[in-house]
């Protein structure tokens, strides 16, 4: 393992974002606000509270994977896909860096602006509302876990991707819905018998789940069985990007 070299490409994928904060933080946070102020105060006074959790509160957590999710995917997807377009990803490969180092390098840089979007979401949540933080460390543990998840899938994608718009593609018809269909805005024993049975072959509700369970200390699924799920879409995604982009299937144009 060249520590020096990993680190080095984990900190440039780190300055990549951060230096682009207008568009990699800011968004996310506005979009937040907006959540917030929109569901949270409209819709709080006429639902209520939720498992003994007022409404705003109770969507915050989901917010802030939501967040996790889109950011994580994005950056390693997006970053991969832009130096495959831009012809500069053959100097990425002539550096001692193996091709399974470069890989979990963009995997981290993901894992890092999800992570980052993740906390900016929940201190926001904690300055406009009353929330407070039941479980810190397993907050910190699902933010890194599900950033790691979605930082191997943006890979995947930026790997096999022809153009911008097969990125956009999965982000506007496969993981917004299943966001929104994973409980950000409700808890899923709100709704009929077979809705929620539906509910339970979604992953990404054991994210929000989990998370949430993390930050207020109630959920509707077994937390650790939210973990286990995180963990293996985290293992599963590292594995096969891993493997496709170390064996160099159309890391080149």
């Amino acid at each position: 393992m060249n520590n020096i070299g990993f680190m080095t490409f984990v900190l440039r994928e780190l300055k990549r974002f951060l230096s682009l904060y207008n568009q990699t933080l800011i968004p996310g946070l506005l979009s937040t606000v907006l959540y917030i102020v929109v569901f949270g105060k409209s819709l709080g006074s006429r639902i209520g509270e939720i498992k003994g959790t007022s409404y705003m509160d109770y969507i915050i957590p989901g917010l802030a994977m939501m967040n996790v999710i889109t950011n994580a995917y994005s950056n390693s997807a997006s970053s991969l896909f832009q130096a495959k377009m831009m012809n500069f990803l053959d100097d990425i490969l002539i550096t001692p860096l193996s091709g399974l180092e470069v890989s979990l390098g963009y995997i981290m840089g993901g894992a890092l602006r999800g992570f980052i979007n993740g906390v900016l979401v929940l201190i926001i949540g904690l300055l406009l509302t009353d929330m407070t933080l039941a479980h810190p460390v397993l907050i910190l543990v699902f933010l890194a876990v599900v950033g790691w998840a979605f930082g191997g899938a943006g890979l995947l994608v930026g790997i096999i991707a022809k153009s911008f718009e097969n990125i956009q593609v999965l982000v506007n018809f496969f993981l917004t819905p299943l966001v929104f269909l994973g409980g950000v805005f409700y808890s899923i024993d709100m709704l009929p018998p077979i809705w929620r049975s539906i509910s339970l072959f979604n992953p990404l509700y054991y994210m929000i789940n989990g998370l949430r369970y993390a930050v207020l200390g109630v959920s509707d699924s077994s937390p650790w069985w939210s973990l286990f799920v995180s963990v293996c879409a985290a293992i599963l995604f590292t594995l096969i990007s891993a493997t496709l982009f170390t064996r160099g299937f159309r890391i080149k144009n």
